[in-house]
Parts: C-alpha cells; sequence; structure tokens
C-alpha cells in the first residue's frame, strides 16, 4: 500500500472519526422523544430494526457476495456467503443461549402496562431486558464499523475525495445506528449520560477499525477476509433485529407503530446507501 506521512494519513483518520462520531448525534436524538412514551419507543426499535435488516441484506450481505464470488465463482462464492451469513446467526444463538434466564427477554420482558409498578424485582428484569437489546445493538454495530472504518481510512488515503464521500455516506447511516442503541438503554434506565456513551463507543469502532485493520489487517485484506467478515455480521444483525428488536417494539406499541418504524428506518438507509453511489 506504499508508504504515508502524517501529513497524508491525519486527514483520513479525521474523516473516519467524523463518520464514527456521527453514532452520538444519533444517540441525542433519542433524547428527544418523549422520554418514557411507550409509543415513541416502539416506532424506535421498529426503526432500528428496518435499519439494520436493510443495510444487512441490501449491503452487507452483498458485499460478502461479491468478495466470495471474486475469489470462487458464482456457486461457490454465494454458497460460502451464505455460510458465513448463518454463522452469523450461530453465533447470536450461542450468546443469546448463555445469559441468564432472568435478563432474556424472551423470559422477562412483559407487557409494560401489565407489570406491578410495586414489583421491584419485575421492573428490574423488564429494564435490564431493554438495556441489554441496547447493549446486543451496540455490539453488532461496533462489529459492523470496525470494516467499515478500515475501508473509509484507506480509500481516503488513496483518493481524498472518494475518502469524503464515503465519509459523508457511512455518517448518514451512522446517526440512525447510533439511535438503535441509545434509545432502549436511555428507556430502560432513564440514563442519558451511560445511553450515549454507549452509542459513542459502538461508533467509536470506526477510527479504531482504521488503526487497527491500516497497521495489522492490510496485508490479510483479500477477498475471503472480507467475504467471511461481511457474513457473519450481517448474520448478527439479522437475528437481533428478529429476535431482539422487532419483538420489543411490538411489546411497546402495536402492529402500526413498529411497521411504521420498519418502514421509516428502511427508508432513511436505502437513501443513505443511494447517497453513498453519488
Amino acid at each position: 500500500m506504499g508508504e504515508f506521512t502524517v501529513a497524508q494519513m491525519l486527514p483520513a483518520f479525521m474523516l473516519t472519526l467524523f463518520a464514527g462520531l456521527a453514532t452520538a448525534l444519533g444517540a441525542l436524538i433519542a433524547f428527544w422523544g418523549k422520554g418514557r412514551d411507550s409509543k415513541f419507543l416502539s416506532v424506535g426499535l421498529g426503526f432500528s430494526a428496518g435499519v439494520m435488516i436493510y443495510v444487512s441484506f441490501a449491503e452487507i450481505l452483498v458485499k460478502s457476495q461479491d468478495a466470495f464470488v471474486a475469489e470462487y465463482g458464482d456457486i461457490v462464492g454465494e454458497s460460502f456467503a451464505i455460510a458465513s451469513f448463518f454463522v452469523g446467526f450461530l453465533i447470536s444463538f450461542i450468546i443469546d443461549g448463555i445469559i441468564p434466564d432472568n435478563i432474556n427477554p424472551h423470559h422477562s420482558m412483559d407487557v409494560e402496562k401489565g407489570i406491578d409498578q410495586n414489583d421491584i424485582g419485575a421492573l428490574n428484569r423488564h429494564r435490564a431486558a431493554l438495556s441489554r437489546v441496547g447493549v446486543f445493538t451496540a455490539i453488532a454495530i461496533a462489529i459492523h464499523n470496525f470494516p467499515e472504518g478500515f475501508a473509509t481510512f484507506v480509500s481516503a488515503l488513496d483518493n481524498m475525495t472518494a475518502g469524503v464521500a464515503i465519509a459523508l455516506a457511512i455518517a448518514i447511516h451512522n446517526i440512525p445506528e447510533g439511535l438503535a442503541v441509545a434509545l432502549p438503554v436511555y428507556h430502560a434506565t432513564g440514563d442519558r449520560k451511560r445511553a450515549f456513551l454507549y452509542a459513542l463507543g459502538s461508533g467509536l469502532a470506526e477510527p479504531v477499525g482504521a488503526v487497527v485493520g491500516f497497521m495489522l489487517l492490510a496485508p490479510l485484506m483479500g477477498d475471503l477476509t472480507l467475504g467471511i467478515t461481511f457474513g457473519v455480521v450481517a448474520g448478527i444483525m439479522i437475528y437481533i433485529s428478529f429476535d431482539e428488536l422487532l419483538p420489543a417494539a411490538r411489546v411497546y406499541g402495536n402492529d402500526h407503530t413498529t411497521i411504521f418504524g420498519v418502514a421509516a428506518g428502511m427508508f432513511v438507509m436505502a437513501v443513505s446507501l443511494i447517497l453513498f453511489k453519488l
């Protein structure tokens, strides 16, 4: 990849940092809602699921397929991409299985209106389950942002104009990702600082990915590595969307609030991906 000076690397790094910090803006948007309004939460969780479902199928899994096909051809390449996708499912399933039942939303997340406000234990389990949604989402988005940061950094080193365009597009779709992390944590805990830091941390995976990727992974970042990475990440994000975000959205709202949020999230992500291509 050649030798680069600090003067060349610093602007590329700042672009990557800018894209990652957009998750913090998403967290601030989460705080504009009506705090404990359950319908707002339902729409927000549906929105988050829409973002993750759309970007997984329309972008991330496609990237995995492209990388594998370039290495192995159409049939074998697409088969490997599908296998990587379901490996991501398996990883999520294993993680979900080792979480104790008392903080597993399938066992402890009751309908909010049905919870006895005097039952401190039930309230705590309820809030822990919702907070767990935010933590899982933060992990998935951090994994997703890691290779994104590397891609943005390397693109900017190669062509600053292209790097700026990529960074802007990534920043746009990092905003709803920050919302996806902060909203459930904030609603569960009422703690703006914690929700903000979770969202910020998931975004900071971008500059971390840039540095680590450039220093350690660049020689290994071929089609095979990219194919596995993107396939697994797509599987993880789809699992979280259907197993965590959508069930939680239905709990806090109804069919209409959930599907409205899903459609809005998909629309925003679709527009951001179009801008990514400009």
